[in-house]
């Protein structure tokens, strides 16, 4: 009882829904839908088949909005910062997916993400007044604590299943983020999304209009737990979905697995005098049962043991001198049927000739890998399972990874990070098989509730969460290698590090572009006379200058005397100090492009017109900021 009285306008909109339940949209009344299921007024507006939402066109605008925004590095948070090739950000994730654009077009081979499902109970960024500006919503937001970050209740809605934007809410937020995302990916590359019954039909409809619906792999449905559901009333639910798409389909290798060892061993369970270096064997009939045409290359009749002729009722699935050669190396069994008929299977072993595992299709289905796993792993990372509630087990993402065709050197990006499951998955597989796989950890500083276990422990916010289980699974496994022998120096090679890095404003005051008086006209120009940040420090600057300049974040950075130079020549930056001498150490370096800050020169006008001069004639691309 809620010791209100009888809402009449709900009741019959109660009633209307339970007659014609098609004429509603997010629990309102769709008048058009309406008119439609009476028969008056049958042809809708622009009929045609699209996926639309109230504030989608804010949606498309927000991801067109470029940033200024920039990110900082912060060593103090890190491992081993001037040597990893992982890294976590934190920040808005649409703001560093806009930010990484230039760095990392085209350079992601795998992206995963586990964003909010929408059970009503969410709280996640969406603009809640569809008629208002980016510039109005970005004000509105823009509340922010003393340490700069923005606040939970300035950022944040909950998304109520009230909501007449519910869906739209939902949609709002995923939008920008997967289209900005795809831009990431390389032609091969691929992602994975994690979603529930909640939002799955929009989640695939949305995809198709980012992705291309020529695009989409497959749907995976991932059994998360053994049972329960004491009290579900109707079925127990004990799946989620995590849809599959390409960047270009076309470009995406076959995807092929390892054989697990519970399932190789369930297979592949015979032996024979190739078991040292092929393995166990599995049987096969030889026998096509099923085809869709005749070929008469493939009927042909084979001398049993006893030598009787045996012909295929169809046709056999090899050639017949794919036959022979298999006869002859012991690869095809005779045996006889209970009607005392022969029959013939081939042998197939879990080695190829080579002595590596044989490797088999992925399926839709994985149903070996619960939710309890990632449980187990914040208790043995942490000491307590509430520190962070069900996060998705590491062993998950690492069976996406391997679908995902994620090798040496390539790059993972996660911008729901959570807890850093896809970093824990990234580390341990790399372990295990002494890969060199990065990772992109993005994590918003979401500010844990005050009387969570978390917050009581001493974490603050998610992103603190994440960073600490990045270090504590480093920790783990440096602690491991030093308990081993490493006979072939492989614990030397594995990357146990990453760099942090936090979103804020530009280094470089940005241009108002809202000047209502020429006494803000004049304060804006006095003010941009010198446009760098006067508490903007050096290497802030530097990783500004290489995200806008194109240059990943993992750079090698060489200290110079006096300048800077990154990836041996692509860039050379003088950020401290410029003369005559250093100008000449820079050209001699032979760069592609230098990049210097116009204060170095002040009240030296003559030495920024020869060192103009001197880079041009050297072919030095040259930028005074």
């Amino acid at each position: 009882m809620d010791g209100k009285s009888l809402d009449i306008t709900e009741e019959k909109l109660n009633k209307l829904k339970e007659i014609i339940p098609e004429a509603f949209t997010e629990n309102k009344i769709d008048w058009e839908k309406l008119k439609a299921a009476l028969g008056d007024d049958i042809e809708f507006k622009n009929e045609r088949y699209v996926l639309n939402w109230a504030g989608k066109s804010d949606a498309f605008r927000s991801l067109q909005s470029p940033s200024t925004a920039t990110l900082i590095p912060c060593r103090e948070e890190s491992v081993n910062f001037d040597k990893t090739e992982n890294i976590f950000i934190e920040g808005e994730n649409l703001e560093v997916l806009k930010v990484l654009q230039k760095s990392y077009f085209g350079k992601i081979k795998m992206i995963y993400i586990d964003p909010p499902y929408n059970t009503g109970n969410d709280n996640f960024i969406y603009p809640d007044k569809f008629a208002e500006s980016r510039e109005e919503y970005l004000n509105r937001i823009g509340d922010k604590d003393e340490t700069g970050f923005m606040t939970r209740e300035g950022l944040f809605r909950k998304n109520s299943k009230d909501s007449g934007h519910y869906h739209s809410n939902w949609l709002s937020m995923m939008y920008p983020r997967l289209f900005l995302a795809r831009n990431l990916l390389r032609d091969d590359g691929v992602i994975f999304v994690s979603i529930d019954d909640n939002e799955v039909h929009n989640l695939r409809l949305l995809m198709n209009e980012v992705f291309g619906e020529e695009n989409f792999v497959d749907t995976i449905c991932w059994k998360k737990k053994y049972g329960g559901g004491a009290k579900e009333k109707y079925l127990v639910s004990v799946h989620e979905y995590i849809v599959v798409y390409a960047k270009t389909k076309i470009d995406l290798p076959e995807i092929m697995i390892e054989f697990e060892e519970e399932k190789a061993r369930r297979f592949y369970k015979y032996k024979d005098e190739k078991f040292e270096t092929l393995g166990y064997y599995r049987t096969h009939p030889l026998e096509a049962v099923k085809s869709f045409d005749i070929r008469e290359n493939l009927r042909f009749p084979v001398v049993a043991p006893d030598g009787t002729e045996v012909y295929p009722k169809r046709q056999w699935r090899w050639s017949k001198q794919r036959f022979e050669e298999a006869l002859l190396k012991d690869e095809v069994i005779f045996s006889k049927n209970k009607d005392g008929e022969w029959v013939l299977s081939s042998k197939q072993y879990l080695n190829e000739e080579n002595g590596e595992q044989r490797k088999t299709k992925a399926q839709s289905l994985i149903d070996d890998i619960f939710t309890q796993e990632g449980t187990k792993e914040v208790v043995d990372t942490f000491g307590d399972a509430k520190i962070f509630p069900f996060p998705k087990p590491n062993r998950l993402v690492k069976k996406l990874i391997e679908i995902g065709g994620l090798y040496n050197n390539d790059i993972i990006l996660d911008f729901f990070a959570g807890s850093s499951t896809a970093a824990h998955a990234v580390l341990a597989l790399n372990k295990e098989d002494n890969g060199n796989r990065k990772f992109i950890c993005v994590q918003l500083p979401e500010k844990c509730d005050e009387n969570s276990e978390a917050y009581k422990a001493g974490y603050k916010t998610i992103a603190e969460i994440g960073k600490e289980r990045i270090r504590r699974v480093i920790k783990k496994i440096k602690e491991e290698q030093e308990s081993q022998l490493d006979l072939y120096g492989n614990a030397e090679k594995q990357d146990l590090g990453f760099k942090v890095f936090k979103l804020r404003e530009s280094n470089f005051k940005i241009w108002r572009s809202k000047i209502d008086t020429e006494e803000e006209l004049v304060e804006q120009l006095q003010q941009h006379l010198e446009p760098l940040d006067e508490h903007a420090k050096t290497e802030d600057v530097l990783y500004e200058f290489l995200l806008k300049s194109g240059v990943p974040l993992t750079a090698r950075i060489e200290k110079k005397n006096g300048y800077l130079l990154v990836n041996d020549n692509e860039i050379a930056l003088m950020l401290e100090k410029a003369d005559d001498k250093i100008v000449k150490k820079v050209i001699a370096e032979k760069p592609n492009k230098v990049i210097t800050l116009d204060r170095l020169f002040k009240n030296n006008d003559q030495l920024k017109t020869n060192t103009a001069l001197q880079m041009k004639d050297a072919g030095i691309e040259f930028k005074a900021v």
